[in-house]
């Protein structure tokens, strides 16, 4: 049929062309942006997983930048650990060389003091001076705090880490099982009737002692203990003097040992265990306690917990036998988020002790602090020996202290910088496959819808010249 009120083809091509159009300017679209969806009508499914994924990418990457920011803090922190142990050992060379009283005049050893006194002043302020954008790092700021400490059964504590979780305080009892136990041998007489010489060896050295004829118990108590330095052993008389005395380790634990080994001998010189067996060496025994239900063998009365939740150690006074003490951790501590979800699984915590001149040390030998001019173990006070021995448990802490902080750096961030990382790629190319344009396939479509654009263009203007046949019917 003709008609010419309706022209049913122009209608028909004007819709063709109008989605070639449509479909040509999505594809120009996709290419200037480089995206296949650039709004939820290119793909709804697609864009809510996309979205997703595009969600996780940021908060991955925020991930990265806290663990990468915690390394910095570490490193920033163990740095100034490494200037701390460089005086520790300037110290101790210091103290050495005081030592040598024959050949130092009385200035000369003053002198040294005044070098000890500005070292330790040195490592006092690095502890107060060392900071990160603020954040004090070894004055204790980033130290746990804890509440309830009987310090008359605890005479050390140290918290590494502590995992809060939802709780507001962490509640912590320590259950001693097994108590710690020095070496121990017993001389049950009240002295000797011959001369005898012993070998009497210990965990500091061991050496030679002569008893004469007719010692006492107290005669070689005393000749014992005035060795005491070179082989860390005791002895301690028994209320009773005809009961002997008692040769102990003045340490606990497995690593403690006494041995006495009879020379030569005119009379008898043995010597028992606690049983009464005739023996010639003793070891100590290590205390075995539960921590929070968590079994732990310590070092002598030194106890080390490392779980999941809590790092620790905690030192037991020498006289603290079976029983049970509590405390509890109330805060403190520095908690890195290190992973992109807000939970304490992706989260963790470490503590930093001060290493301020008044807390390097502890309460059985003294702390640092006390070896300056006018301190109970300074060198013109001519402890010398005690300040060594001060200055090395300092060293020994510092030491422990850097080395869990590299620890940590190398093991748990470092790892996570990494692990995170491959995260990130693979949420990357799971985002891009879903959301990025291939070009390949997009160039190809722009072809075609160009062509159809052109096409529909041509098929429009014929379709509206149809009408003008119905004229050749009018003559």
């Amino acid at each position: 049929m003709a008609r010419i009120n309706t022209n049913v083809g122009a209608i028909v091509a004007q819709r063709h062309l109008a989605q070639s159009n449509t479909k040509l300017n999505r594809t120009i679209q996709h290419l200037a942006s480089g995206l296949r969806i650039t709004r939820g009508a290119d793909d709804p499914a697609g864009l809510i997983a996309s979205e997703r994924l595009r969600s996780e990418i940021s908060a991955v990457n925020q991930a990265i930048t806290n663990t990468q920011r915690a390394s910095n803090i570490i490193a920033t922190t163990e740095g100034a650990l490494d200037e701390v142990s460089r005086l520790l050992n300037d110290i101790q060379d210091l103290i050495v060389e005081a030592a040598n009283e024959g050949a130092l005049s009385d200035d000369e050893i003053k002198a040294n003091q005044l070098q000890v006194d500005s070292a330790i002043a040195s490592i006092t302020r690095i502890a107060n001076s060392t900071t990160f954008a603020g954040r004090q790092l070894l004055n204790g700021s980033l130290d746990y705090i804890t509440s309830g400490v009987d310090t008359s059964v605890i005479k050390a504590l140290g918290i590494n880490s502590v995992t809060f979780g939802t709780r507001d305080y962490v509640p912590v009892t320590v259950e001693v099982t097994t108590s710690a136990q020095p070496a121990t041998l017993y001389f049950p007489h009240a002295g000797i009737t011959s001369a005898v010489s012993i070998e009497l060896a210990g965990p500091k050295g061991v050496t030679t002692i002569q008893f004469a004829a007719s010692s006492s118990s107290k005669d070689m108590a005393d000749a014992i203990n005035a060795l005491s330095d070179a082989t860390g052993i005791t002895a301690t008389l028994s209320s009773d003097p005809a009961s002997g005395f008692r040769i102990e380790s003045e340490l606990l634990g497995s690593d403690q040992f006494v041995q006495v080994s009879p020379i030569s001998q005119t009379g008898t010189f043995e010597v028992e265990n606690a049983d009464g067996d005739t023996v010639s060496r003793d070891i100590g025994r290590d205390a075995v306690a539960l921590i929070n239900g968590s079994q732990t063998i310590g070092e002598g009365n030194d106890l080390t917990l490392k779980t999941a939740t809590l790092d620790m150690t905690v030192s037991l006074s020498r006289d603290f036998g079976i029983g049970t003490t509590q405390f509890a951790i109330t805060g403190g501590g520095a908690l890195f988020q290190v992973g992109p979800e807000v939970n304490s699984n992706l989260q963790v915590n470490l503590g930093v002790q001060s290493v301020a001149a008044s807390r390097l040390g502890n309460l059985d030998i003294g702390f640092l602090s006390q070896v300056q001019s006018g301190g109970d173990y300074s060198l013109i006070n001519g402890e010398a020996a005690r300040a060594q021995e001060i200055t090395r448990e300092a060293i020994r802490q510092v030491a422990v202290m850097r080395g869990r902080l590299g620890a940590f750096e190398k093991n748990t961030l470092d790892t996570n910088v990494n692990q995170l990382g491959i995260t990130m790629e693979n949420l990357m190319a799971s985002e891009s496959a879903i959301r990025d344009a291939d070009f390949a396939q997009e160039t190809s479509e722009l072809s075609r819808n160009q062509i159809l654009v052109s096409a529909g263009t041509s098929v429009l203007a014929l379709a509206q010249q149809t009408p003008q046949n119905v004229l050749r019917l009018l003559g």
